[in-house]
């Protein structure tokens, strides 16, 4: 599919600082490709995101959740539509730790916090503040190699945080952790959203993992990417673990999934 597309604008700072949501994609496209060959890989994406909420982002591979991501994150630049976010640059948290691994737990926080201006003083006691909030309490010393899995990706959970930004994106962060230890870290970022009062735009394939998450799921149909339907999830988040609602309501939502699969691959 084809899609006119038109020049790219970026709202943030002060002129947007009066902005209703946290996030507001406005009829969002990304091509790439050279003009009259380009393949689009979203297409009109119109999405608002409220400060505090928790929203997943569901579909199949290559329907461009992560170029979302990156979008919103300002690593890449919209072919069409309008981004807004307020206040500072959202943080990115990706799949892969991406931890430096000469570098102990806390060294690689502490590199985030001097990228976001923190004083030297400060940082090394930030750094332990962060590491005791995703549970890390003494890891400050701890190469890389020393952690489990799914102790990195709690120690790069901890250096988003330390941006100071309240618009959190994850990329499917917990997607290569066995299931226990998954379970887990979904209720540490809840507790987290919860404490820290963030936004949170959370990618995943695992539709499971978006219901016992997220406020709201949201999915997009195969490439090109565009918003298919969305769902509200009311149930409190103590509730969730395997309650019939959440079966049902994952039950459902997988069929759309399904659904939108089949009509791509039958195309």
């Amino acid at each position: 599919m084809t899609t006119a597309l038109t020049h790219p604008q970026r709202v943030t700072g002060a002129e947007a600082a009066a902005a209703r949501p946290a996030v507001r994609l406005s009829h969002v496209s990304k091509a790439f490709g050279r003009p009259g060959a380009a393949s689009v890989v979203l297409d009109d994406v119109s999405l608002d995101v409220a400060p505090g909420e928790f929203v997943t982002l569901l579909g199949a591979s290559g329907c461009g959740k992560s170029t979302l991501l990156n979008l919103v994150a300002g690593l890449d630049e919209p072919s069409a539509g309008v981004i807004e976010a307020p206040g500072a640059r959202p943080s990115l948290m990706f799949q892969d730790h991406a931890l430096f691994p000469w570098l102990s737990a806390g060294r690689n926080i502490e590199l985030a916090l001097r990228l976001a201006g923190v004083p030297r003083k400060d940082r090394r006691p930030e750094a332990e503040r962060l590491l005791e909030l995703v549970r890390l309490g003494g890891a400050h010393r701890k190469r890389v190699h020393e952690l489990s899995g799914g102790m990195r990706q709690r120690v790069a959970l901890a250096r988003a945080l330390a941006s100071g930004s309240t618009v959190l994106l994850m990329d499917e962060p917990f997607a290569a952790l066995d299931a226990i230890t998954r379970d887990v870290l979904h209720e540490e970022i809840t507790r987290i959203w919860t404490e820290r009062a963030l936004t949170v735009l959370f990618v995943t394939h695992n539709v499971r993992e978006a219901v016992r998450l997220a406020q709201r799921v949201v999915l997009l149909s195969c490439r090109p990417g565009r918003i298919a339907r969305e769902w509200r999830v009311d149930l409190p988040h103590a509730l969730r673990g395997d309650s019939a609602q959440v079966a049902e309501l994952s039950a459902d939502i997988t069929e759309h999934l399904r659904e939108e699969i089949r009509r791509h691959v039958q195309h």
